[in-house]
């Protein structure tokens, strides 16, 4: 190892998703979350990942994947840029000019060159993201993103992992078995499906198991006729993810506070918002994590007793679409981790130079990235009928003869997304979850009552679903 190596890595994992939108609906919910994540996270962040050079790890859903690649996707993302974002900065700029808002309309009109400018990377990217995405997509996740400890069957799981196996290698080709856990929802039961998947390593969160602050959360864990078991260190993902985190601060836009249009020209401190203000505390957030990180792995691998390894993972539609300063703030702790001598590393890479750690004794309980780190936000109270109603779903569709219809697998796929839960359990987008779901349960079992018939395809959800080949065992 390098001198700078002895004192620790940092590994940035980039968890890239989006439940399956395209197609369903559009306005004040539905596909136009695509095209915005489009636009203001996944666009942005294409030049970052390139200068980056492979040190920040990129998983993309297979359901994500599924929606990018779908026919049309291109021409209508355009047409939203064009028709819906070129227009309404137009019509706010017009109406803050009316009412005497005068402070607004200076970012109104930068927020416009941004649009501008992703419609013109988009271009640039030959009108197709995926290929743009694909050099730096190293980690792959269940298919649709299903909570995989609530699924029924074991039969469920392998269909949802290995479906999304299959789906990374024919779109990228190399993998080196790294698989995003989705909500980094485990179950011990899980441990051998993974493995015979070929998942050689995956990200779980450990608070509660090892104690908040632990250096134990710095060293990877070798599963038991599992993959490795790499633990997210909220001390440092805390500083981005919280309350409290960086996002929070008073220079930064609101995400919250915005025009009819939907368009955001005001900081959280309720200023208009101050473009180069924001921009100076980026530069200082971005020194203050990387000091901290470097301190936390410095105390670690003195505690250890060998060099740990620091994972941060995030969400990426965190950085520029909720977060607007998110991509400017990852740019400049690339630069940062150079200035002050940390080491900033793909997983893949890391997970070659760290042996795991001590396993901590007997079985690990079942654990997410929720709050808490149980599974209540995908099988609580409010959301029990949508977890019971995906399982017995589950048990209708493998329980078929002679086998059940490709329509109606895919229909489980998407009702066992975790997106309906969340959103139902966070008081999200209204009852546009319970109603995506209930749409694809109801027509699961239209396609079950139609064994035989020709039943039209799911858009492009899970497109590599063999319509003829059994279900795993």
């Amino acid at each position: 190892m390098s001198p700078a190596t002895d004192r620790g890595e940092l590994a940035i994992v980039l968890h890239t998703h989006m439940p399956y939108v395209e197609g369903f609906e559009t306005w004040p919910f539905g596909e136009e979350w695509l095209w915005e994540a489009m636009a203001t996270c996944y666009l942005p962040l294409l030049d970052v990942l390139e200068r980056a050079g492979g040190r920040v790890t990129l998983s993309l859903t297979p359901v994500l994947a599924d929606q990018l690649e779908a026919p049309g996707v291109a021409g209508r993302f355009e047409a939203f840029m064009r028709d819906v974002r070129e227009a309404t900065h137009r019509i706010d700029v017009e109406g803050c000019r009316a009412s005497g808002a005068l402070d607004l309309v200076p970012e109104l009109e930068r927020s416009a060159g941004d649009y501008r400018a992703a419609s013109e990377r988009f271009a640039a990217a030959g009108r197709d993201l995926l290929a743009a995405l694909a050099p730096h997509v190293a980690w792959t996740s269940a298919a649709t993103h299903a909570v995989l400890p609530l699924l029924a069957t074991e039969t469920g799981a392998r269909l949802q992992v290995e479906a999304g196996v299959a789906a990374h290698r024919r779109r990228f080709g190399a993998w080196r078995g790294g698989f995003w856990l989705p909500e980094c929802a485990h179950a011990p039961w899980l441990d051998p499906v993974l493995a015979g998947a070929g998942v050689r390593a995956t990200c779980l969160d450990l608070s509660d198991v090892l104690g908040r602050g632990s250096p134990r959360h710095l060293q990877p864990l070798q599963a038991p006729g599992g993959p490795l078991l790499v633990p997210v260190d909220r001390e440092v993902l805390e500083l981005v993810w919280s309350d409290a985190g960086y996002p929070a601060a008073g220079a930064y836009r609101d995400y919250h506070h915005h025009t009819i249009h939907h368009h955001r020209p005001w900081a959280n401190d309720g200023c208009a918002y101050d473009r180069d203000r924001a921009a100076a505390l980026v530069a200082e957030h971005a020194a203050d994590f990387v000091a901290r990180t470097r301190a936390r792995l410095e105390n670690a691998s003195a505690q250890l007793g060998t060099p740990a390894l620091c994972v941060c993972a995030l969400d990426t539609e965190l950085l520029g679409h909720w977060w607007f300063e998110g991509v400017a703030w990852l740019e400049a702790v690339i630069v940062e981790a150079g200035r002050q001598g940390l080491a900033l590393t793909g997983l893949d890479d890391a997970l070659e130079r760290h042996p795991p750690g001590p396993w901590p004794g007997g079985e690990l309980p079942v654990t997410s990235w929720g709050s808490p780190r149980d599974l209540s936000t995908w099988d609580g109270p409010p959301v029990a009928g949508l977890a019971w109603a995906a399982r017995a779903a589950e048990l209708r569709v493998m329980g078929a003869e002679p086998a059940a219809p490709a329509r109606a697998v895919r229909e489980l796929l998407a009702l066992q997304a975790s997106d309906w839960a969340f959103m139902v359990s966070r008081g999200l987008a209204g009852e546009y979850p319970r109603r995506r779901a209930g749409g694809h349960a109801a027509a699961l079992d239209a396609a079950l009552r139609a064994v035989g018939s020709e039943v039209p395809a799911l858009r492009n959800l899970a497109p590599d679903l063999d319509p003829a080949a059994p279900l795993p065992t």
